[in-house]
Order: structure tokens, then C-alpha cells, then sequence
């Protein structure tokens, strides 16, 4: 799911308003690896996914469902946050 030429300029604009934004409040890491999947930077993805868990977020339960990342679910790396997880592959 990567981004269009044009679009991964405006997916960049994005990525630095969370990055703003979250020097004054809590986002979700999961909004970042959404943005760095389609920016197909797959190891930035994992490494915010991976904080995610450490932090216990809420969002860890949809990892095994979520269509948003089946770009990551043939990468060893996710398919270890499952089992970690205890959630489906």
C-alpha cells in the first residue's frame, strides 16, 4: 500500500503535524506506523508497533485484524509482535 508520488508528499505533511502534535499531547504510535507503511518504510512502522506494546496501548488487540497492516504480515518481526500477543497470525 504504498503512497502515489504525489501523495507521499502530503503523507509527510502529515507525519510532522503527529510529530507536532505530540510534543503536546499523547498520539498513538499506532497513527505513525500507519503513516510509515504507506510510506512503505515497513522498519519505522514495526519500531513504533513495537512501542506500542511496550507502552500497553489498547491498540495491540487489533493487530491480528487489522487490514492497515497486512503490508507488515509477512515480516518475521510482526508476525513475533503476534505471537507475543497471543494473537492470530
Amino acid at each position: 500500500m504504498a503512497c502515489e508520488i504525489g501523495r507521499a508528499d502530503e503523507a509527510m505533511k502529515l507525519l510532522d503535524q503527529l510529530k507536532q502534535e505530540s510534543a503536546r499531547r499523547y498520539v498513538q504510535g499506532y497513527a505513525f506506523a500507519i503513516i510509515y507503511i504507506g510510506l512503505n518504510e515497513k522498519e519505522e512502522a514495526l519500531n513504533w508497533l513495537e512501542k506500542e506494546i511496550s507502552d500497553r496501548s489498547s491498540t495491540t488487540v487489533f493487530y491480528g485484524i487489522s487490514p492497515d497492516l497486512d503490508d507488515l504480515r509477512s515480516a518475521p518481526r510482526f508476525k513475533a509482535m503476534l505471537k507475543r500477543l497471543n494473537l492470530p497470525e
